[in-house]
């Protein structure tokens, strides 16, 4: 039987994540590892809902911003992190805590990843300049064509994951689905998944005044210091990207706050249709609370 136990807190932004990994780690006496991508970088923190000073004192985080926005990053190289800091977590302790909406992340720590091809950097680089250059239809288009049987499941709308796709069927020449095995690797912890789930007019509530907290906080600030950097993908993400049309006259300041209230809406839905796949998470209404027994707390 394992004896050590890793428990996951997944949810779509603005659920409660944060609070309730806290919560844990404080009755647990242990440690939180990062799952959210967006908060991996140390020159974003308004904008993607850092954990704040006092968060952070009141329970140790690992992998918020360990990498800057300059450095290449997948979640190849995460679920190698991650690992590394469970490891070390579970010398001193017998649970630890993974929480954040980044599905991806959260399934590479929970059961690994495929083995894939090695990147190319000059045919992402095309691929990329095919997006940016006639938007999303040719690869959606290409990837149709070239891989069918993934074309049927990914998110079509995604253009990160349309290049990643096809970056590997031109470099192999192999469809990508044919690299997805779907196995899992075994793990040597147990893995207790909990889900936050709220109204989605309370939802839409938070989201709303988390990101007027946002602006009052400075975030035009913030993504106005970043502008030398928006060509790098870690700057295409809600909260900076509409900001970064404001700068460039296309929007008024007021749209730009809306378009990320509504981007921000859509994000949400999107990781909850992620979530609502996996049937190992047991799920919990924020608004009734936490009920410590089911844990062993």
């Amino acid at each position: 039987m394992k004896d050590k136990r890793l428990i996951v807190v997944a949810g779509p932004t603005a659920s409660g994540k944060t609070a309730m990994s806290i919560e844990l780690a404080r009755r647990l006496d242990t440690e939180i590892v990062s799952a959210d991508s967006r908060q991996f970088y140390r020159e974003l923190k308004i904008g993607v809902a850092s954990p704040s000073e006092q968060e952070l004192q009141m329970a140790k985080h690992n992998l918020v911003g360990h990498i800057s926005v300059c450095e290449p990053y997948n979640v190849a190289r995460y679920e190698h992190d991650a690992m590394r800091e469970l490891e070390r977590i579970f010398s001193e302790h017998d649970t630890a805590i993974l929480t954040g909406g980044s599905g991806l992340y959260i399934k590479a720590v929970c059961e690994g990843l495929d083995l894939m091809p090695e990147s190319d950097a000059k045919v992402r680089m095309e691929l990329n300049e095919l997006f940016v250059t006639q938007g999303i239809e040719p690869l959606q288009r290409e990837l149709q064509a070239r891989d069918p049987e993934y074309w049927r499941i990914v998110d079509r709308q995604n253009h990160i994951r349309l290049i990643r796709a096809l970056e590997v069927c031109r470099t192999s020449g192999r469809p990508y689905s044919s690299f997805r095995t779907g196995g899992s690797k075994e793990r040597a912890f147990e893995i207790v998944k909990i889900g936050i789930r709220r109204e989605r007019d309370e939802l839409l509530e938070r989201i709303y005044k988390r990101v007027d907290l946002m602006m009052r906080e400075g975030l035009l600030k913030e993504a106005e210091g970043l502008l030398p950097y928006r060509h790098l993908q870690a700057l295409n993400t809600v909260g900076y990207k509409e900001l970064f049309e404001y700068f460039d006259g296309k929007v008024t300041l007021e749209q730009a706050t809306e378009n990320i209230k509504i981007n921000t809406r859509r994000y949400a839905k999107r990781q909850m249709t992620w979530f609502c796949k996996d049937r190992q998470i047991h799920w919990i209404d924020a608004g009734k609370g936490m009920d410590w027994q089911w844990l062993g707390i």
